[in-house]
């Protein structure tokens, strides 16, 4: 994955995203969402021929559109783990069955 800041200023950010679209991108505009410091926030896919999808945020306020996207990447990664571990209890009470 590549990674393309195509603009920047106080409290935007938009950045090109290669080799990701719709599923990456879908869970990480939802997290973004869900803090009350972002104004705007979404993605574009240009083409579906090309493997790259343009990403915007837009923050409140003084806080700094970098900093909310590093949030929304981590809040994504502990929900990625407690999905991994409740997927694991899952099978393993399936498979005692």
């Amino acid at each position: 994955m590549k990674v393309k800041v195509l603009k920047r200023t106080s409290n935007e950010l938009k950045i090109e995203v290669e080799g990701e679209g719709h599923t990456l991108c879908n869970v990480l505009q939802k997290a973004l969402l869900e803090d009350d410091t972002i104004e705007m926030a979404g993605y574009n896919v240009p083409h579906p021929l090309f493997d790259s999808t343009i990403v915007y945020v837009h923050t409140k306020g003084k806080r700094r559109p970098e900093a909310a996207l590093k949030e929304a990447t981590e809040k994504i990664l502990s929900r990625n783990k407690e999905f991994r571990k409740s997927f694991k209890k899952a099978l393993k009470d399936w498979q005692r069955k």
